[in-house]
């Protein structure tokens, strides 16, 4: 995919993967720094012999939530820039799902999708995207989502097309 793209390309990229993520190692130090940050302490995050001995996963897990919030990341090392774009926030997330653990040192990417794109007022596209990210040399993802954001522009810029 290319670097950038304009608002009238937007359309014709629906139903398409539009970006796969470089691979981030999730490390113990990350899941202690993001239990720091939110205050979830709980044993099978940041204890990783209690993990070991009285959780079938061999070891400490990443946050669900952390492995949420690493598709920022994601997002920002794959998907093309909207050339006409002056600001993308946030919306929110529809029908996100923690498929499988992140065990501490796993590696995760982001795949992201087109899935709608709509006009939301003058100078803002809905876009939402089909999510994965996936867990290296693993058969399950470790989440599934749809992610809403909105890209502004200015009312100028929007062609007939989109």
């Amino acid at each position: 995919m290319s670097q950038e793209i304009s608002l009238s390309d937007v359309k014709d990229l629906l139903g398409k993967e539009i970006g796969v993520s470089d691979w981030i190692t999730v490390t113990q130090e990350s899941i202690d720094d993001f239990a720091d940050a939110t205050g979830d302490f709980q044993f099978i995050h940041t204890d990783p012999v209690r993990a070991a001995a009285e959780t079938p996963f061999g070891g400490t897990i990443a946050h669900g939530f952390l492995s949420l919030s690493l598709l920022s990341a994601m997002n920002y090392n794959c998907l093309p820039k909207i050339r006409e774009q002056t600001m993308c926030i946030n919306y929110g997330f529809d029908k996100v799902r923690f498929v499988a653990p992140v065990k501490s040192g796993a590696r995760v990417r982001g795949r992201f999708t087109i899935a709608d794109a709509r006009v939301r007022g003058a100078g803002m596209l809905m876009v939402s995207y089909d999510v994965t990210v996936e867990i290296e040399g693993e058969r399950k993802p470790a989440l599934t989502a749809i992610w809403q954001t909105i890209i502004q522009y200015k009312p100028k810029d929007r062609s007939a097309d989109i």
